[in-house]
């Protein structure tokens, strides 16, 4: 079976940091491209971060500068360290796994942590 378990949400105040974690198992953790995605009250979900098997990375445009994805294959786990958080930021965070063989992907979400961000 196939788990992806996030943790680390809560609330923080506006301008404050948190740190999530997505802890994956059932799958060989090393080879996937892993990410964060997020949504907000009424809004569809966004791309936050991704990571790839070679660590390479990429942001959305809102978050550049603010937060960093790493991961850590010995643990099988995502980060997600988010800093200077803003209102807008505020929404239900999910961990992504995605691997391609072929032209068929492989896609696993978990099921998400809530952040909420005062102001």
């Amino acid at each position: 079976q196939v788990q992806l378990v996030e943790s680390g949400g809560g609330l923080v105040q506006a301008g404050g940091s948190l740190r999530l974690s997505c802890a994956a198992s059932g799958i060989r953790f090393s080879i996937y491209t892993m990410g964060w995605y997020r949504q907000a009250p009424g809004k569809e979900r966004e791309l936050v971060a991704t990571i790839t098997s070679g660590s390479s990375t990429n942001y959305a445009d809102s978050v550049k500068g603010r937060f960093t994805i790493s991961r850590d294959n010995a643990k099988n786990t995502v980060y997600l360290q988010m800093n200077s958080l803003k209102p807008e930021d505020t929404g239900v965070y999910y961990c992504n796994a995605q691997h391609w063989l072929g032209a068929a992907p492989l896609l696993y979400w978990g099921q998400g942590t809530q952040v909420t961000v005062s102001s």
